[in-house]
């Protein structure tokens, strides 16, 4: 990691494969942390506060835990998605997908969808980035890496998201890398992608989007177009559309982006569904230093909308909000066998989900984070983004 400390003025990556047990309870008695296996960072770091060791503990242990068990959650994954999609019909989708190299882990780990309006002449374009996958313990590796890297001008950003996009092991973000097809990098095959698409239509304008791990790489990608002063791609970005985004950097980061995204008109927008979890994670505090950025489109359980700062119980764990939330959970299950009759066959939901929901009973952050919620939401919710009317859709 010589070569990336030249090119960040700071930074501390958590390494879960490499270390032993010894490595992993010496950070609760030690802050000298570069002297840890199981860290990465400039010499003579430390950290003293004790909350900020447990939370680095805490993403090392889980990130160990999900490796160990990597191999069982793919095998059940693949049972799980291959009944699922017995029966589904994905012929004539006009789509490329894209498969992602992780660089950190030599794995494909990325997955992203570019689509276009038209096949030719196409006057918009979408980029889609896929969240993260149930049984995929990478994934849920990357959730949980709370490494960060500084870039000057720019900000702290979370390691974890930098990596799944494509941050480079030893140089972090050079303009151009030499790239074959065997090994495409997100940021790098996406950003090619787009200036072949755009250049054939002038007028053409695109627009990216995610949800969970996928809103969280979705705002990074115009971010590192900027660090890149991606002048020309920029001024073709349409907008940003973010579904149950973390926490990705500082508040730095969140000036940076706005400067470049929202100025002189708001093209960054990012939506939170009620209780879900995920985008109150990782901490906002002195702990861990994360912070939202730009403005919060929140929808309550009924799908109403507000134009929010922050979601509320911005931290999800409030004492004073535990007996609103399961009691929202609740309603959620019963909701789920009356909302097919209410606003139409089309918004019926099958017993997976339904059973899903009974989880909220237990935890009630999780259920919330299902992309459903988030498809009624934009549905069925008044829409407060400038320029554009949203339509009650009716399906055939």
């Amino acid at each position: 990691m010589a070569l990336e400390a030249n090119y960040f003025s700071d930074y501390m990556v958590v390494r879960p494969d490499k270390g032993g047990m010894v490595d992993l309870f010496y950070l609760l008695y030690s802050f000298d942390v570069s002297d840890n296996r199981s860290i990465e960072c400039p010499i003579g770091t430390e950290v003293k506060q004790i909350r900020r060791r447990w939370a680095i503990f805490i993403s090392l242990l889980l990130q160990r835990t999900l490796l160990f068990w990597r191999k069982p959650l793919a095998w059940v994954g693949a049972a799980v998605e291959f009944w699922l999609n017995l029966l589904t019909d994905n012929h004539g989708f006009g789509s490329l997908f894209l498969n992602l190299l992780r660089d950190e882990q030599e794995d494909f780990t990325t997955q992203a969808f570019v689509f276009r309006d038209k096949p030719v002449d196409a006057e918009l374009i979408v980029v889609a980035f896929r969240g993260t996958e149930p049984f995929n313990a990478n994934q849920w590796c990357t959730d949980f890496d709370f490494s960060w890297y500084e870039i000057p001008q720019v900000g702290k950003i979370h390691g974890g998201f930098m990596k799944a996009l494509g941050l480079q092991k030893n140089t972090g973000w050079p303009r151009e890398i030499e790239e074959s097809k065997k090994r495409p990098y997100a940021y790098y095959a996406i950003r090619e992608k787009l200036r072949h698409l755009l250049h054939q239509n002038e007028k053409a304008k695109f627009l990216v989007a995610g949800h969970s791990l996928g809103g969280a790489l979705a705002i990074l990608f115009p971010t590192i177009l900027a660090l890149h002063e991606e002048t020309w791609l920029l001024a073709r970005l349409e907008g940003v559309y973010t579904f149950g985004q973390p926490r990705v950097g500082d508040e730095k980061l969140g000036e940076f982006v706005e400067k470049h995204l929202d100025k002189p008109k708001q093209r960054y927008f990012r939506f939170v569904y009620c209780n879900d979890m995920v985008p109150r994670l990782p901490y906002d505090g002195s702990t861990l230093l994360f912070k939202h950025f730009g403005s919060c489109l929140y929808y309550n359980s009924l799908y109403k909308v507000k134009v929010m700062a922050e979601e509320p119980n911005k931290n999800y764990f409030s004492l004073w909000t535990v007996v609103p939330k399961y009691l929202n959970a609740a309603w959620e299950l019963i909701r789920s066998f009356l909302i097919g009759y209410v606003e139409g066959s089309e918004y019926k939901e099958g017993w997976p989900l339904k059973l899903f929901r009974t989880f909220g009973l237990v935890i009630p952050g999780i259920p919330p984070h299902f992309p459903q919620d988030y498809v009624n939401s934009t549905r069925l919710g008044t829409s407060l983004i400038p320029g554009y009317v949203t339509e009650s859709i009716k399906l055939d």
